[in-house]
């Protein structure tokens, strides 16, 4: 627990907007150790790469105590805070997401994510959502974790309308703060004008999804940005590149394709035998 809790307030500390946190999406333990050889401060995991991981579809299709496994092993075998994307709380009751943040909790996160859309249809009712992101709070008070609650705010996915999208995002982000949560993240937000004008409305860290065709770290530092994940695509990137090869080599029947650049002796070096007796 003192583990958890140091490292709990490392992870806190980094949202500190001193500088950009750079926060990688893992999918599983391998990708875990890549991440943290790599050299990032904190880890976080993808929902989607977890649940495909674990043969479930996206959208808490997969079961809690599997998830909670995934992340413990994550946890296992890294020393960087760990931040768990946990949807919209796998639950449908304030007290139901407590009991899923708690589980969580006991798996060795120190951050999660909670999202207001509900199966990317429709937003959750503003009150309804920060009684949950307060329920949240409070089952990490009451395990003595200061977690980081990173709001997802999900009106560009779903909303439509700029300038109201963006009031009612700006509504819901301060709504969610003063519920306890610490950082807000408008998932899909890629216009930079806006994401500054987010930033500066906002006394608290914003979080960004990097993607293709965004601006750079330095642009979205200078626009006010103190995070910024990688979502899925790190994961459909790494299944992308595995497709392509097995694709070759079903349909060529030549191996050349199959070195790596980073091989067995490499993902064997992050992860030292444990003796047993």
């Amino acid at each position: 627990m003192d583990t958890q809790i140091e490292r709990a307030r490392r992870f806190r500390a980094l949202h500190n907007r001193s500088k950009i946190l750079l926060l990688p999406n893992a999918w599983d333990a391998g990708s875990a150790r890549v991440f943290e050889d790599l050299g990032f401060d904190a880890i976080a995991t993808t929902s989607g790469g977890v649940a495909w991981s674990l043969g479930y579809a996206d959208g808490e299709c997969a079961p809690l105590a599997e998830v909670a496994a995934a992340v413990r092993r994550i946890v296992r075998v890294t020393s960087v805070p760990v931040s768990v994307d946990f949807e919209s709380g796998y639950g449908e009751s304030p007290a139901a997401v407590a009991a899923g943040v708690r589980a969580m909790i006991d798996a060795g996160a120190v951050g999660i994510n909670l999202e207001d859309g509900i199966r990317h249809e429709r937003l959750r009712d503003v009150g309804d959502a920060a009684l949950r992101i307060a329920a949240a709070r409070a089952a990490a008070r009451e395990a003595g974790v200061p977690i980081v609650i990173n709001a997802r705010v999900d009106n560009w996915i779903i909303a439509a309308g700029t300038e109201q999208r963006f009031e009612e995002a700006l509504r819901r982000a301060r709504a969610y703060l003063a519920a306890g949560a610490d950082c807000i993240y408008p998932i899909a937000l890629a216009d930079a004008a806006v994401i500054g004008r987010l930033c500066s409305a906002l006394d608290a860290p914003v979080n960004v999804g990097a993607r293709a065709g965004m601006p750079g770290v330095a642009e979205l530092a200078r626009l006010g940005v103190a995070r910024i994940s990688t979502a899925t695509r790190l994961a459909t990137l790494a299944l992308s590149h595995v497709r392509e090869a097995a694709e070759r080599l079903r349909s060529d029947g030549t191996f050349d394709h199959l070195e790596a650049g980073f091989g067995y002796p490499d993902m064997q070096r992050l992860f030292p035998p444990t003796l047993t007796t």
